[in-house]
């Protein structure tokens, strides 16, 4: 083999590579996109309930500064595997969790007392709340920017320095549009205009 057949041959394989990476992340980006379809955007819906710890919770009264919404449910296998990040990001950035679905404000406490978690829990029992935020799978995470505006949603597991990542840019980027947001409406519009 030559020289320049040995060149040809390392720059195909490298643009095979390239090309496979983004198909990839295409792949990636379009399953996230078609999980989190129903899940609320623009204005975070209205969040106003008692904790399990008895202290009043409203969203509107964290405006200011990015939020996160965390909805899991005590049946959830994975919720368990993500409870530590949860947990850990709880003691440095505004939160509050939704327990879906999970039983009464008896079993939730049980729970959280058995793993031994402590951070701020809403019992949505009935699912009314999830529903509210188009939450139908959990773990599900929402990042609400400082003026109250959904910047990010997860469904699934998200690793803890994934959701620092996307707390910080809600904060770097507060006021844009995200471009998760973006993204989907564009995928939804371009749905419209196939119908």
């Amino acid at each position: 083999m030559n020289m320049n057949n040995k060149q040809n041959y390392k720059l195909s394989r490298l643009w095979r590579i390239a090309l496979q990476g983004l198909l990839i992340l295409a792949i990636i980006v379009g399953v996230n996109l078609w999980r989190t379809r129903d899940a609320s955007s623009g204005p975070a819906p209205a969040l106003a309930a008692t904790t399990l710890g008895g202290a009043h919770f409203d969203s509107n009264a964290h405006l200011g500064k990015p939020l996160f919404v965390h909805f899991w449910a005590e049946w959830c296998p994975i919720c368990s595997l993500e409870e530590d990040n949860i947990q850990s990001l709880s003691k440095d950035y505004k939160m509050i969790t939704v327990a879906m679905s999970s039983g009464d404000d008896e079993a939730v406490r049980a729970h959280m007392k058995q793993r031994g978690l402590s951070f701020k829990v809403i019992n949505d029992e009935s699912g009314q709340i999830a529903q509210e935020w188009g939450v139908h799978a959990v773990p599900a995470t929402f990042v609400i920017d400082a003026a109250g505006e959904i910047r990010f949603v997860e469904m699934g597991y998200s690793s803890r320095l994934g959701l620092i990542l996307r707390h910080w840019l809600t904060k770097k980027f507060a006021g844009k549009q995200s471009l998760q947001s973006s993204g989907k409406q564009s995928l939804q519009s371009s749905v419209r205009s196939l119908q």
